[in-house]
């Protein structure tokens, strides 16, 4: 093992770690706050950088702070336990407008708008592995970072109360036998009241026994609503319930299936719905990636017509029963690839609004948008890298003067305590 090196943190970088420089390398190493020295130990080296782990902190930062959880620093699920919640959200800002000026050459000088979360009980889906600890024991808890070794736990500072709850009550059925040898994932989503309950259970072989399963976990968690079994090994999926739960977020109620998608921050949707819906009304809306219809379904009640885009076909199943429920008379679905209904759509709309996968929008799909001119975009984004190369390409060159510019840009904190930056922009075409 190499020595450790001694190092000044000069700043946070996206991806949870802090930035040094030693001898002509870049150094990251995670759980560390700027201007701490630090000794740190590499674990890989390469031509330009090092990456390591902190061996010891010599000269703490004023603002460190004890982390909650005991399992901090093990347990792969949290970066930022250690630095308060308001310093977090300052962090983020900076990173999120470092990005965007170094990958796009966006220079964003105006405020960075943000929605704060409480930081701790704000998860309302966790997944739980399940697996053997060093004695051989049967564990439940989350993987350690940077690997697929279990880090077993007790409870989980950043779930919601309900799923801690259940945490406890999975752990007593593993302890006692309760729950066959197979089971290797739970995954657990609560409903808005932290009440109602929908299990994911994956296995390596179900044989057969979905059903006696399910009714295991009914008996010990009456609040389950739904199960869905997946056997791994045949790839048999087993639904034991209606397939879904209803979750309200504002004024509206949504059908959310075993598949689909939804955001997991329990406290922050509503004003996440809220900065993205603002006081826009218009002729034409487009929801693209509108998963189970989140913004659709306030969209519909403003525009004279509405066409949320969504090609995963759990979530578009969910998106039309939530457009039927709402009543509007003018929301249109398509299940289909947004770069395929683009290349369709010619129509200008008032309106489009952009929730992409962490991999961001297509660029063909980003020159159609180009072409068909929207008059504002709002694109809401789960990675500050490719949202920062996604707005380049919208903001134009001098091929493409009348492109966009950011209007407006928010810091939505969907994940505190972790380095992950939910970021919506809202984009005005240049005149």
């Amino acid at each position: 093992m190499p020595d450790p090196i001694d190092v000044r943190i000069e700043k946070l970088v996206y991806g949870g770690e802090g930035l040094a420089h030693h001898e002509g390398h870049t150094v990251f190493a995670p759980f560390v706050l700027p201007d701490e020295s630090v000794s740190i130990e590499p674990l890989e080296t390469r031509k330009k950088f090092i990456r390591g782990r902190v061996a010891q902190i010599k000269t703490p930062s004023a603002d460190r702070a004890v982390a909650p959880c005991p399992y901090f620093g093990v347990c792969g699920g949290c970066n930022y336990q250690h630095i308060p919640y308001e310093l977090q959200l300052r962090y983020k800002a900076e990173i999120l407008r470092e990005t965007l000026a170094r990958l796009g050459r966006l220079h964003w000088d105006g405020p960075i708008v943000p929605h704060v979360s409480p930081p701790f009980g704000y998860r309302n889906r966790v997944q739980w592995k399940i697996g053997l600890d060093e004695t051989g024991s049967r564990e439940i808890g989350y993987f350690q970072a940077g690997s697929q070794k279990l880090c077993p736990i007790r409870q989980c500072p950043i779930a919601s109360p309900r799923l801690n709850e259940t945490l406890g009550v999975i752990l007593d059925l593993l302890k006692s036998g309760k729950l066959p040898a197979e089971l290797r994932e739970i995954e657990a989503f609560a409903d808005h009241d932290d009440d109602r309950l929908l299990l994911n259970l994956d296995l390596d072989g179900a044989n057969g026994a979905a059903a006696d399963l399910a009714a295991t976990f009914r008996a010990a968690l009456p609040s389950v609503e739904t199960t869905l079994v997946h056997d791994r090994r045949t790839d048999h999926f087993e639904l034991v319930g209606p397939g879904y739960i209803k979750y309200r977020v504002g004024d509206h109620t949504y059908r959310i299936g075993h598949l689909s998608f939804f955001q997991v921050n329990r406290f922050v949707l509503d004003e996440l719905v809220r900065a993205v819906v603002g006081d826009a009304r218009g002729k034409v809306a487009l929801d693209l990636f509108a998963g189970v219809g989140l913004f659709s379904l306030p969209l519909a009640n403003r525009f004279e017509r509405l066409i949320a885009v969504e090609a995963n076909e759990a979530a578009a199943r969910d998106l039309e029963s939530n457009l039927q429920a709402s009543g509007a008379a003018s929301p249109n679905l398509r299940q289909t690839t947004v770069e395929a209904f683009l290349e369709q759509w010619h129509e200008r709309p008032d309106l489009v609004v952009l929730d992409p996968p962490r991999t961001g929008v297509a660029a063909r799909a980003l020159a159609r948008l180009i072409k068909i001119a929207p008059q504002e975009i709002i694109y809401l984004s789960c990675d500050p890298a490719t949202l920062a190369r996604d707005l380049a390409i919208l903001a134009g060159d001098a091929q493409n003067p009348r492109g966009y510019e950011i209007s407006e840009l928010h810091l939505v904190d969907i994940f505190p305590q972790t380095y992950h930056i939910e970021a919506l922009v809202r984009l005005s075409r240049r005149a």
